[in-house]
């Protein structure tokens, strides 16, 4: 059975440090939907990707996002952290908001970009790792619009 658990707790098969990017432009949020090839292909995310050894999350974030949607960002504040264990991997995830320092978000790694209002998230079908975070994060994205 899968499960979420806080970050730092118990592990089972290979394990990643993950880390997922928090786009906002003020009204709505930006997510990538994995190309259908891929672990949980055709299922929406928080465009990011998988801590290469040596890296910290702040220079994964930069690298990722410039490979899977083409723009630099700005890595601002941890929202959250959490780990989240599927059958074969175990990940756990760092949630950054983020700025676009250059760039237009597009599709290169990723299947298609959209901005979305926060309370369209909970209609999406999202990686499992996301789920948890979507009511806390449309809650959050809310108070944020003036």
């Amino acid at each position: 059975m899968e499960r979420s658990t806080p970050a730092g707790r118990a592990r089972r098969g290979r394990h990643h440090d993950v880390a997922a990017g928090i786009l906002w432009n003020g009204s709505q949020v930006l997510i990538a939907r994995r190309q259908d090839g891929d672990h949980q292909g055709g299922r929406w995310e928080f465009p990011g990707g998988k801590r290469q050894d040596r890296e910290t999350i702040e220079a994964c974030l930069k690298r990722e996002m410039m490979e899977e949607i083409g723009i630099e960002v700005e890595v601002g504040p941890l929202w959250r952290a959490l780990t989240h264990v599927y059958p074969d991997r175990t990940v756990t995830l760092y949630f950054h908001f983020c700025g676009i320092h250059r760039g237009t978000p597009r599709p290169i790694e990723c299947a298609e970009v959209r901005w979305v209002h926060p309370n369209a998230l909970s209609e999406l079908r999202f990686v499992e790792g996301d789920i948890q975070v979507l009511p806390d994060l449309a809650r959050d994205l809310i108070a944020r619009i003036v």
